[in-house]
């Protein structure tokens, strides 16, 4: 009975961790811009694949696979965000442009209006 049900929530896991890294890879094919490509691969694609190593570790019988499945999901829901932050800065900063759709460029420094003068009397 526990056997099949632990069965079932794999296969759950699984075709919930594949159905994120479709829309993951359809999502860097499909945007416009470098920016929402990259949205699209660090957050669809952590949850697919941390859905896919919870499955392994679900079903797995060893102790070490089963921590090492569980050690990689941290790893990757840590990193990965991160890792898509400072890469999506470094291209802003290198110049790469966003699509002429975007709404809100937060990076954008305008530049600082000067200080008023004092009045020498």
């Amino acid at each position: 009975m526990i056997e099949s049900v632990l069965t079932i929530i794999v296969g759950l896991l699984l075709i919930f961790g594949g159905g994120f890294s479709l829309v993951a890879a359809i999502g860097l094919n499909r945007l416009p811009d470098l920016y929402s490509r990259m949205h699209s691969a660090s957050k669809a694609g952590t949850l697919g694949s941390g859905a896919v190593l919870i499955a392994l570790a679900i079903h797995t019988d060893d102790i070490a696979t089963m921590t090492r499945a569980l050690a990689g999901f941290v790893f990757l829901l840590l990193t990965a965000p991160i890792a898509a932050h400072l890469l999506a800065k470094a291209a802003y900063e290198a110049g790469y442009r966003m699509w002429s759709g975007s709404v809100r460029d937060d990076m954008h420094k305008t530049p600082e209006p000067p200080a008023p003068a004092s009045s020498q009397n």
